[in-house]
């Protein structure tokens, strides 16, 4: 070794370096542990946010033979009671299988509701009419419908003059 190489690993040398990496890895180790410790209490904190949430997510409500346990997240409904001094909770299924379909099948109502509204507001916009009849179709119907009612008139005067006193017998074959 050069005299340079040997002064410098000399034992006091070499103990003077030891010292300076024994403080640089103390140093990082340091560094380490309070990264670690930082890291707990993050997690220790956001388990706790975890668990508030997790409290808040589930609502208790007392009834007359036991607890109602809402999710507030789903709506599912589950039946609570107390059985040996625990609560034990069964979920409500068939009640929220029940109000899911009526809500589907209220939904399907007024999607058909919806399509025939939309069907007539269509037909009207194109100009279509929606069965009433033309103006040479309703002035038919009309002229029927005096004649019917003059042919009554003069039946219901014929009658009239039949019973009349004094007046002559009526002609035979009239109706």
């Amino acid at each position: 070794m050069s005299s340079a190489l040997a002064d410098r690993f000399t034992p006091p040398n070499l103990r003077r370096i030891f010292r300076v990496t024994e403080k640089r890895y103390l140093g990082a180790t340091s560094m380490q542990n309070l990264f670690a410790v930082i890291l707990a209490l993050g997690a220790l904190i956001f388990s706790g946010e975890v668990r508030a949430q997790a409290a808040q997510r589930f609502q208790l409500e007392q009834t007359e033979s036991g607890y109602l346990r809402m999710d507030t997240q789903t709506g599912a409904i589950s039946i609570c009671k107390d059985r040996s001094g625990q609560i034990v909770c069964t979920l409500a299924a068939d009640e929220h299988a029940a109000y899911e379909n009526e809500l589907e099948a209220l939904r399907e109502r007024v999607a058909d509701l919806e399509a025939r509204v939309a069907a007539l507001e269509g037909a009207s916009a194109r100009g279509e009419s929606s069965e009433l009849p033309t103006d040479e179709e309703f002035e038919q119907t009309l002229g029927l419908m005096e004649r019917f009612f003059r042919r009554f008139m003069d039946i219901v005067k014929g009658l009239e003059e039949e019973t009349q006193p004094g007046q002559h017998s009526p002609e035979p074959g009239r109706t």
